[in-house]
């Protein structure tokens, strides 16, 4: 590589931010920030869960997925209900117009993603979702903390290659 040349972290992470902002546009007609719409978007695709489980979900803090969830009520698209199993915890799940809104959201934003992605061809698009897809399977999030599984639980991601400090 040249001496000026971008880097493929460099030009990975200008396509990140590329489709980060174009996902906040999407969010701006509902007028619901990327973490409101993420605890959506998880209860939308999990179903009713504990608090806990739904920040272990998000990689947050219970207390922050309490403002989260708070915020999402406030706005009737979540409810919070005592857990039959255990009276000290509380479940969340989506009012219908949460569900709505998780649709709605979820289209628009993979309207935008298509436009981003648009001027590559289907060879191309799968061999980008292909390398993606490995690379996310390769191994722990960044700081090596558990990830979700999709069934309510929490598994830790097995470490592979070696670790830096």
């Amino acid at each position: 590589m040249s001496e000026g040349e971008e880097t493929l972290a460099e030009a990975f992470w200008a396509v990140a931010r590329m489709l980060r902002g174009r996902n906040k546009e999407a969010l701006a007609p509902w007028d619901v920030t990327p973490s409101q719409f993420r605890a959506v978007a998880t209860l939308a695709r999990h179903g009713r869960m504990r608090l806990s489980t739904l920040a272990e979900h998000l990689r947050i803090a219970p207390r922050s997925a309490t403002e989260v969830v708070d915020d999402l009520q406030e706005r009737g698209l979540a409810e919070r209900t005592p857990d039959p199993a255990d009276r000290r915890a509380t479940l969340v799940a989506l009012t219908a117009k949460g569900v709505t809104l998780a649709h709605e959201v979820r289209a628009a934003r993979q309207a935008e993603s298509e436009s981003l992605f648009a001027g590559l061809d289907e060879r191309d698009r799968a061999d980008l979702a292909r390398i993606l897809r490995t690379l996310r399977a390769a191994g722990p999030d960044e700081a090596g903390r558990a990830v979700p599984s999709g069934r309510g639980d929490v598994q830790p991601r097995a470490r592979t290659g070696t670790s830096t400090p």
